[in-house]
């Protein structure tokens, strides 16, 4: 798989689970508020976790190159755990997204947005870690940025202003079920490439 095509991938798969930032977007589309400001500060955020990622975790490799393989192992490990926890939750069911209420003004909206996105600390495992050490799997490491970089882009633009069209369909149980098995799936295809490659 080409490094543009990859990162995508990867990006739109981390982004896709249900957690709090996705909701708070979706939440900000349905109510039609904001919802530039919103989608604009969570795919700048992605832009900037990502860079760091890539390009931190390449300056590392340099100087210890047995990072490489230790972070090639510990993502493998952590895409494995993941894929399976997002696959039990697609054989279980019952996750649906629900609307509530907007945040008021812009910039309660955006300071929301901000908080949900730099304070957990999934992202940093995400962003940072998992997509700079799936990277170093290619040669062409902007490449890979980008594609996730594309994505995430993508991703919050459709969820922001097509919230209205895909609540209906989100807040059946069923389409999560098979967005979770399409999640899992591809959690362990990329787990598998990372270990076939270590």
């Amino acid at each position: 798989m080409h490094a543009p095509l990859a990162g995508f991938a990867l990006g739109l798969t981390l982004i896709l689970a249900i957690g709090a930032q996705n909701a708070f977007v979706l939440r900000q589309g349905l109510m039609r508020s904001h919802v530039f400001a919103v989608c604009a500060v969570c795919a700048l955020s992605d832009a900037l976790l990502i860079a760091a990622g890539v390009a931190g975790f390449g300056a590392l490799s340099s100087a210890l190159p047995w990072v490489e393989m230790a972070m090639r192992l510990a993502g493998a490990a952590f895409l494995g755990w993941y894929g399976a926890r997002t696959l039990l939750s697609a054989w279980r069911g019952g996750e649906a997204l629900a609307a509530g209420q907007a945040a008021g003004s812009r910039r309660t909206a955006v300071l929301t947005c901000l908080a949900l996105t730099w304070l957990n600390p999934h992202v940093y495992l995400d962003t940072v870690m998992l997509l700079g050490a799936v990277s170093s799997s290619y040669d062409n490491r902007s490449g890979f940025a980008l594609g996730a970089m594309t994505a995430s882009v993508l991703f919050f633009f459709a969820l922001g202003y097509g919230a209205r069209a895909l609540a209906p369909v989100f807040a059946r149980p069923v389409a999560w079920r098979w967005l979770d098995l399409f999640i899992g799936l591809t959690m362990w295809a990329i787990a598998a490439k990372l270990l076939l490659g270590a």
